[in-house]
């Protein structure tokens, strides 16, 4: 039962502990792409551990050792006899480990589904009351407050407001509406679905809930860098300007929002990109956030496999 308590344990720490330990620093913002694979790496992690601790509970090493099929003829064996099942609490943690998975893939259904009406509804409009510019290749909203947003989805578009047109240089415009076709490409809608699902599932846990604020940063930065590849850095921080107090619809990424002002300073300061070995720290880090609790779980199988074999072996 040690595996299935370090388990748990490792859950219930990560959702307190990898919070304080992700937000220490600016190395975010220096690698916006990284620390998007950390955070959501992190999440994983958690669910993870948290499923595989219930299985490991349930099915015991030898039992890995010999075979999972030999497993499920034994319980399907018992079960027709009427016979109470040989490992206590095995239905229990069974049921823990599906209750954990059927919750997650209910809300994260539920997020998609209800951005998807929503967007839905928005394209219905944009077509009755935008019309399509095939020069900056966006949609043109007829609406006096400077505002640009993308339309996330199969035929994803990016949308500007002619106030947004007439406040902004036609260099600003440019770069603003780079930005948003970043986060199309990027598909980044779906990344910050995956984080509102957890926040969903599993509520008033630190882990989710600050991941959740900073995937929906930093896909913005991340935006904001590839806008900068081809865009004038001053450019892309004069349009955040004019646009920090434009809104963008439910459901959709915008330029603006809360986040303006502090990436205006980072486009105008940047701060150095993160070196080689932090960058291979960090890929080292989300390696071991997908991989360590599948190690953990599958130790005590695969130390039992190789001790029957071992046995025999030295019967022979």
């Amino acid at each position: 039962m040690i595996v299935p308590l370090v388990l748990a344990g490792y859950a219930a720490a990560a959702v307190i502990v990898l919070p304080r330990l992700l937000s220490w620093g600016e190395w975010a913002e220096r690698a916006p792409r990284l620390a998007l694979g950390v955070w959501l790496a992190s999440c994983a992690s958690a669910v993870a551990s948290a499923i595989l601790a219930a299985l490991a509970a349930a099915v015991p090493p030898s039992v890995v050792a010999h075979g999972l099929a030999g497993f499920f003829q034994a319980c399907a064996a018992m079960f027709s006899h009427g016979a109470v099942p040989a490992f206590p609490g095995l239905l229990a943690a069974l049921a823990g480990a599906g209750l954990i998975a059927a919750r997650l893939t209910y809300c994260t259904a539920a997020v998609l589904v209800m951005a998807g009406r929503e967007r839905r509804e928005h394209s219905d409009m944009l077509n009755l009351l935008g019309r399509h510019d095939g020069e900056l290749d966006a949609v043109v909203l007829d609406h006096e407050v400077p505002a640009a947003y993308c339309l996330p989805g199969r035929q994803g578009r990016a949308v500007i407001t002619t106030g947004a047109i007439q406040s902004l240089p036609p260099e600003q415009v440019a770069a603003v509406l780079a930005h948003e076709q970043a986060h199309l490409r990027g598909r980044h809608h779906l990344v910050i679905a995956i984080v509102e699902a957890l926040v969903r599932a599993f509520p008033r846990l630190p882990l989710f809930i600050r991941a959740r604020s900073e995937v929906v940063r930093l896909v913005e930065l991340l935006a904001d860098d590839v806008a900068a590849r081809r865009h004038a850095r001053i450019h892309i921080a004069g349009a955040l300007v004019r646009l920090a107090t434009g809104r963008a619809p439910a459901f959709m990424l915008g330029a603006g929002g809360e986040t303006a002002l502090t990436r205006v300073r980072r486009m105008l300061s940047p701060a150095s990109p993160l070196g080689r070995r932090e960058r291979l720290a960090g890929l080292a880090a989300i390696g071991a956030l997908l991989l360590g609790p599948a190690i953990v779980a599958a130790f005590p199988g695969v130390t039992a496999l190789l001790a029957h074999h071992c046995h025999h072996l030295s019967i022979f």
